[in-house]
């Protein structure tokens, strides 16, 4: 991944406080470690145990960044798809990566109420990052 590849894994934030204790990932907004994207997560419909994630603000570089991939605009593009449990405290979906435009897939690690670890892999869990999550106690706007 590229250097400004730190919006490639905000698709992958998605995990609420209120509903951890219960198992089940609620709206709640996260951010990546150079808190420059929020991504709100929330049911991907009224019937869903699956979740989705939209990005609700991006600082100027990351929108840039996003533009050049392909993703414009960033705010309001639902950067990951379909995030179901797998286990416990871990979830696996799908990851819009908006500098490139591209899809793969990703995993959602719970570490505590307030961090998680996301990772993004290109292909069969091989090329994969992660980076540390941090919940967003009052979103940008």
């Amino acid at each position: 991944m590229r250097p400004r590849g730190a919006i490639t894994l905000a698709a992958l934030a998605c995990l609420g406080t209120g509903a951890l204790a219960q198992g089940q990932p609620h709206n709640a907004v996260w951010t990546n470690p150079q808190r420059s994207v929020h991504v709100r997560a929330e049911p991907c419909g009224r019937e869903s145990p699956a979740m989705c994630g939209t990005v609700i603000w991006a600082n100027a570089k990351a929108q840039a960044d996003a533009r050049r991939g392909g993703t414009d605009p960033l705010i309001g593009a639902r950067l990951f798809q379909n995030f179901v449990p797998e286990g416990k405290s871990a979830w696996r979906g799908k990851v819009l990566v908006p500098d490139i435009n591209k899809t793969f897939s990703g995993t959602i690690i719970l570490v505590d109420a307030k961090t998680l670890r996301a990772q993004g892999c290109l292909i069969g869990r091989i090329g994969c990052k992660s980076q540390t999550w941090t919940l967003v106690d009052t979103p940008a706007r």
